[in-house]
């Protein structure tokens, strides 16, 4: 498996060798920027990446399926099926703030198996495998080794992704930690790989968003679930905790558990 995951890793490479320059030519120039379904923003940039992506993975591994963010997916119940999102963070990306990111993710048999989170503007790319750990350039990742909420730092991308019970479960969790920052999108799960954020809460993610993170953040000795301690997977519904420490992990669940009791009550 290794030695697959291996070539299965340079392609991953050719597709960001693709994107990257993409990214960069499209990064604060003029774009007209439209609104989808949900009202999440999207450019000819988020687009034009997927589509080079997706002609990479044609070219080398035509019999794997695929899900893209913008194009949808097919292939779907093939064993292998690569997650993409091309630029994760568009609504930095379109004010101009490099903190976006694009994610890869492969899946064997429904299981995240390789992850990437490239930063196309900052020039740092983690890449997760299972079995290999993760590597962020060469230099092996490793997560802190905090274990108390109140010793940790917290991560949302926005406050705004919480409604209703949500926000109450973020409200209630963000402030037992000692600090809390917003903002990063896919950087937040490197830099908690990295061993510098020790807790992520976020919620309405989906499947291209969280996948890539899995063997990123659990290579690097974190957990990530969804709220109630379970597994992602393409049919999570798109609440992610990550954290530095199994411990750490264990007492996000708790607390989360308790505001929902409290709630009910």
């Amino acid at each position: 498996m290794n030695n697959m995951l291996t070539s299965f890793c340079d392609v991953a490479h050719a597709m960001l060798a693709a994107s990257r320059p993409i990214a960069r030519q499209y990064f604060r120039a003029p774009l007209t920027v439209e609104r989808k379904s949900d009202q999440s923003p999207v450019t000819f940039a988020d687009r034009m990446i997927e589509t080079a992506m997706k002609a990479v993975l044609s070219q080398h591994l035509p019999d794997h399926g695929i899900l893209g963010e913008e194009h949808g997916g097919h292939g779907l119940d093939t064993r292998y099926v690569w997650v993409i999102d091309p630029i994760d963070g568009t609504k930095s990306f379109i004010s101009g703030v490099p903190v976006f990111g694009t994610l890869i993710a492969l899946l064997d048999d429904g299981r995240p198996v390789l992850g990437v989170i490239d930063m196309p503007l900052l020039a740092e790319t983690w890449i997760g495998r299972a079995g290999s750990g993760t590597f962020c350039g060469d230099d092996l990742c490793t997560t802190g080794k905090i274990t108390a909420l109140d010793d940790a730092i917290l991560f949302a991308t926005s406050p705004d992704q919480f409604v209703g019970a949500e926000a109450d479960i973020f409200e209630n969790l963000s402030r037992a930690c000692i600090e809390r920052r917003f903002g990063g999108d896919c950087y937040s799960y490197g830099l908690l790989a990295s061993g510098h954020v020790d807790l992520i809460l976020e919620a309405s993610l989906q499947p291209y968003d969280f996948l890539a993170l899995v063997p990123i953040v659990t290579g690097a000795g974190g957990v990530i679930t969804d709220w109630d301690g379970n597994v992602l997977d393409l049919s999570s519904n798109g609440q992610v905790l990550a954290a530095a420490t199994p411990e750490l992990h264990a007492k996000a669940l708790e607390r989360i558990a308790q505001t929902r009791n409290r709630n009910v009550a």
